[in-house]
Parts: C-alpha cells; sequence; structure tokens
C-alpha cells in the first residue's frame, strides 16, 4: 500500500495527487524561498516537523527553490530512525547541480547538500545527472571541499571538464562520463551491487527540457533513466522527496533578486506558459510518486 504523499504547499506549484496531505506554507514563501539565514530557516523546520505525520510517503516541496529543505527532511528521517555512523543512511540526488556551492548567508538551494553530506549518520551523497558547469573548472572555487576531500559527497556528471580535481587530490569523488546512458548504467549497478537505506531526493531540473520544463537550466536524463535508477533502489528507499516544479515568483529581498538573476533562474513565467508548464510537471509527479512507493521499504 503506498503512503500518504505530502505537499509542501509553499508556493501553490503542486497539483493534486491521490490520497495527499497538504501543508499550508504559502506565507513562509518569501523567507524561505532561494535561500535564507540559519536563525529563519531553524523557525521554518520547526514549524514543518510539528505539521508532519510521522509517516508518510513521498514530500513535494514545489520549486527547485526550495531544494534546501531536503536537509530538515533527511535529518528527520535520521532521528525517527536513530540512525547513527553504525546505522547510516545513504542518499541519492538527481540533479542538474552539485547543491555544494558556497553561500554567505545561510543555506539555500544549491548550498544544502554539504550540510547533509558532513553528517556522521550519513554515509555518502551521490549527486547523479550534473551536466552543469558548476562543477567545471570556472566554478572550482565556489564548490564546498571538505565533503569530497572526506569521501562523503560524489558528483556523477555528463560533458564536464572535471580535471581540476585530480590537482586538489579529489579526483575519486568525481565520476564523469561521456553520455547519461553510460552514467546511469553504472550508477544503477553500483546501487544494486551495494544495498544500503536510501533517502531518494529528486530535482527535475536534471531532466532534458523535452521531458518536464522546470525555471533552472536543465540536464539531460530521460524519464526512463530515472525510473531505471529507482528500480535499482528496490526495497531501499526509506525517505524522499521531490522538486522542481514551476512557479512564477518576483522576490521583495534585494540579495535574492541579486543571486537569482546572476544563476540564470527564470521567475517570471507569463500565465498561459505556466500552466502548460505545470500540466507537464503534474503528469511527471505522479509516475515519480508510483514508482518510488514501489521500490520503498514500507
Amino acid at each position: 500500500m503506498m503512503q500518504q504523499p505530502i505537499v509542501l504547499d509553499v508556493d501553490g506549484s503542486v497539483g493534486t495527487l491521490p490520497q495527499e496531505k497538504r501543508l499550508p506554507l504559502t506565507d513562509w514563501q518569501e523567507l524561505v524561498r532561494f535561500g535564507c539565514s540559519l536563525r529563519n530557516f531553524k523557525r521554518f523546520s520547526q514549524t514543518l516537523h510539528e505539521q508532519l505525520p510521522p509517516q508518510h510517503g513521498t514530500v513535494l516541496m514545489g520549486s527547485g527553490d526550495f531544494h534546501h529543505l531536503s536537509w530538515p527532511l533527511i535529518e528527520r528521517c535520521i532521528t525517527q530512525q536513530a540512525r547513527s555512523a553504525n546505522h547510516p543512511l545513504r542518499v541519492l540526488v538527481l540533479d542538474n547541480h552539485p547543491d555544494n556551492m558556497r553561500f554567505p548567508w545561510g543555506v539555500h538551494c544549491g548550498s544544502w547538500v554539504r550540510r547533509v553530506a558532513m553528517h556522521p549518520a550519513v554515509s555518502q551523497v551521490h549527486v547523479a545527472g550534473i551536466t552543469s558547469q558548476d562543477i567545471g573548472a570556472g566554478h572550482s572555487w565556489e564548490n564546498y571541499l571538505r565533503p569530497l576531500l572526506a569521501g562523503k559527497l560524489t558528483y556523477w556528471s555528463c560533458g564536464v571538464d572535471t580535471g581540476w580535481a585530480r590537482r586538489i587530490g579529489s579526483s575519486k569523488a568525481f565520476r564523469s562520463f561521456g553520455t547519461l546512458e553510460e552514467l546511469v548504467q553504472t550508477l544503477a549497478q553500483h546501487l544494486r551491487d551495494w544495498p544500503q537505506d536510501t533517502y531518494l531526493s529528486i530535482d527535475k531540473d536534471v531532466f532534458a527540457p523535452e521531458v518536464v520544463r522546470t525555471n533552472w537550466d536543465q540536464g539531460q536524463m530521460q524519464a526512463a533513466q530515472a525510473m531505471q535508477l529507482i528500480d535499482a533502489l528496490g526495497g531501499q528507499i526509506i525517505g524522499s522527496d521531490i522538486t522542481g516544479d514551476v512557479s512564477s515568483w518576483h522576490y521583495a529581498t534585494w540579495w535574492k533578486r541579486l543571486m537569482s538573476a546572476g544563476d540564470g533562474q527564470d521567475t517570471a513565467i507569463d500565465a498561459s506558459t505556466l500552466t502548460a508548464w505545470q500540466a507537464g510537471q503534474h503528469a511527471l509527479n505522479l509516475r515519480l510518486v508510483q514508482h518510488i512507493a514501489a521500490s520503498s521499504t514500507c
């Protein structure tokens, strides 16, 4: 029986799902969207924990601007199951970006992975499907190096020159491939060969634009390839979330407008385009939720 999916309704972008529980969180949108201070993030996380039921299925959190909400969800999963270094959790993130980038004001949607990777109860974080130049030489200085050098974080990428990793002694943390097909086949085999309780986080900007449209630069993954990876995790998924839906928003906070524009993000989408994109998003959400449920431990 599929566990109840949860919608963190921060931006109104996620369509209605069968048997869903929807948490009304729109009052938090400007504060937490894209990023916020750790103090404000702690406040939001407390509100989230108070509203979440003890047991639930996949959590959908709207725009990719909210991917940092995975951090408290993963920590909740660790706490509920009393996990430790002796009983660790693996995290698999499907994303076009590493989400391990430096951020000066707290946490944001592109910096949260470092905090999860360095948790003592997390054995490894795999970020797979990266085609973004965020891990290329030109942006190497922006990546947090500690989780890479500590062997706690691995990038699985395609079409990005990551030769700089050899110069700093972290080449083992970089798995580079010529095609997404090769990447997916190798990762799927790894997941089958090394079964472990796993938290799965999907940012739909990992998908090629012909699969679904998001408001961030997108990767090359096909829907069938994501399903292949989910299948490889059969019986291993103990928690999951999905982000990367689309919504239109104008930031009231100056630094969010500045950094969002610098990242090439498009949050001003006309109504007709937004409706069409959200319809495609909803169809993919239904497929992903059902497929994840079939591969979950509960």
